[in-house]
């Protein structure tokens, strides 16, 4: 699952953030762009709870599918197994 998100076209708006000052004083020294930073970490977040419901919402569907190839195989047998 990826986000699409491209930060020279987006509109951009200014935010207050709370961030540990270690955090903050190491980006400086490695010459981050915090913002560039703060976003990426947030789109990871969004990216993990989207993986996380779409989990949740399809479990049932994944493990039906799971359970039938345990029981009957694959449909067609990967290269790679060995008989």
């Amino acid at each position: 699952m990826t986000i699409e998100h491209n930060h020279e076209t987006s509109k951009r708006r200014p935010i207050n953030l709370t961030i540990s000052q270690d955090v903050i004083s190491e980006a400086k020294k490695l010459s981050l762009n915090t913002s560039k930073a703060a976003e990426y970490g947030i789109l990871e977040a969004i990216k993990q709870e989207k993986e996380k419901l779409w989990l949740k919402k399809n479990r049932a569907a994944v493990e039906a599918h799971n359970n039938r190839v345990e029981k009957n195989g694959t449909y067609i047998k990967p290269v790679w197994i060995e008989e």
